[in-house]
């Protein structure tokens, strides 16, 4: 998509607004700053517009902008997730999604939720708040993408299960990577199963690892979420707004 395109829709739609919903060591904040190519926080801006506390999480409000400098075409609404169990947060989200999901304006939508679920947690993958969330929440306006975030996890609990069986650390070392592989794998299609049933489903599942690292790969998740969404003029603004993967840019401009 030329420059001069790209300007039009972005001044017509405005910015990529995307949800993200996760227990407070899901990844999420590491997450975003590697899709804005940033170490940086971001700057928060309540429902008024105002600048409040720079990344801090403080009293969380849902409502609240999260803006990173390095790349302002994106805008994030954190959830905290349903880490408290409660069940006014599920109501709140209900709420947020049924308002932003179907506003008139698409450029006043909530455009995609990146649902994160670490894998450092893959004992209890998907707690019952979580599943409730999928089964109580519609989702029919908005496309819901699950992040097994922190798949590299996988790595060290698969030494530890080699290790429990005997092994040498020298050759656990050796075959982690294949069992670690066989795990998310396992995990992955467990969490597809249970979520899958439910009343409003994902649409789409990925597993993102090495998230820690400043050359960290966004590329699947900008894919995954372009072919999520439905809007053509979306799609190609999504890839137009990260900035890591000019490679991407121009597969989109000759479509």
């Amino acid at each position: 998509m030329d420059p001069e395109t790209v300007r039009k829709h972005f001044d017509r739609i405005g910015r990529i607004r995307v949800l993200v919903i996760g227990r407070s060591n899901a990844g999420k904040t590491t997450l975003l700053q590697r899709v804005c190519n940033t170490t940086e926080l971001p700057e928060v801006f309540n429902a008024k517009g105002e600048q409040a506390n720079n990344g801090q999480r403080g009293d969380h409000d849902i409502e609240n902008e999260l803006i990173f400098r390095s790349n302002r075409r994106f805008i994030f609404h954190d959830s905290r997730g349903f880490e408290s169990g409660s069940v006014s947060e599920l109501e709140l989200m209900k709420k947020f999604i049924a308002d932003w999901a179907t506003k008139k304006q698409l450029a006043q939508r909530v455009h995609a939720i990146w649902f994160c679920i670490p894998m450092s947690e893959s004992e209890r993958p998907v707690v019952a708040a979580e599943e409730q969330f999928f089964n109580e929440c519609n989702t029919e306006h908005v496309p819901v993408i699950v992040l097994l975030t922190k798949a590299d996890a996988m790595r060290g609990q698969a030494i530890g299960k080699l290790r429990d069986e005997d092994m040498e650390m020298k050759e656990a070392l050796v075959e982690a990577e294949s069992l670690a592989t066989q795990m998310l794998s396992e995990v992955s299609t467990k969490i597809g199963n249970q979520l899958g049933r439910c009343r409003y489903p994902p649409k789409s599942y990925l597993a993102m690892s090495g998230m820690n690292k400043e050359a960290a790969d966004c590329e699947p998740l900008i894919r995954c979420t372009t072919n999520a969404l439905d809007e053509v003029e979306l799609q190609k603004l999504v890839v137009s707004a990260q900035q890591v993967n000019f490679d991407l840019n121009i597969e989109w401009a000759v479509r």
